[in-house]
């Protein structure tokens, strides 16, 4: 209940205070799991991300540093916000997440790991890839661009929905699709042009 109030004044926080276009809605699934693999460019990102969407069994993966006191963690429970260890393989994260998803909820990862990831020419983490081919869930990846002054254009664009059945993918493969990845956030981002 406290999760469909929060999103709701989310929705209209941003809809008042921002213009929000959003492109590629037919790429996302209506039902089923799926990853969201987002461009990081502010904390803005997933609250709007998660004020847009139209279902309401998103989970959001974020830096753990972020819950460090008693409110931000219940905050954080009652609207479904997980905790990520960046410093290393996070397995129980990983494993959150392969449950979250095999009860057919959407994950958004963003694989940046950190704010304007790409523009500071930092590698994007793989998780996103190991944990789709793992689950065999699609990833839809998404550019976010704007500022967040207030009153300025939001542009969210859904690229196409990259799919895995559980191949398990090899070493190389994992880098050549996370490579692919990069470049589809990186083309949404820039309007998909």
């Amino acid at each position: 209940m406290l999760r469909r109030v929060i999103k709701f004044f989310l929705s209209l926080y941003y809809s008042i205070f921002f213009r929000v276009e959003i492109n590629g809605t037919e790429n996302l699934p209506k039902s089923g799991s799926y990853i969201i693999a987002p461009k990081h460019i502010s904390n803005n990102d997933a609250p709007i991300l998660v004020g847009k969407l139209k279902r309401n069994d998103v989970y959001i993966l974020a830096k753990k540093e972020l819950f460090v006191n008693g409110f931000v963690k219940w905050l954080a429970k009652k609207t479904n916000v997980l905790p990520v260890d960046r410093s290393g393989h996070d397995t129980t994260t990983i494993k959150q997440s392969l449950k979250i998803l095999r009860e057919g909820k959407v994950l958004v990862l963003f694989p940046e790991g950190t704010r304007k990831g790409i523009e500071k020419n930092k590698r994007i983490h793989k998780g996103a890839i190991v944990i789709a081919d793992m689950a065999g869930v699609p990833i839809i990846p998404a550019g976010i661009n704007s500022t967040f002054k207030l009153f300025s254009k939001i542009r969210i664009n859904y690229g196409k929905p990259m799919y895995f059945e559980k191949k398990k993918l090899q070493k190389e493969e994992i880098e050549e699709v996370t490579n692919k990845l990069r470049d589809e956030i990186i083309m949404l981002t820039n309007d998909g042009k």
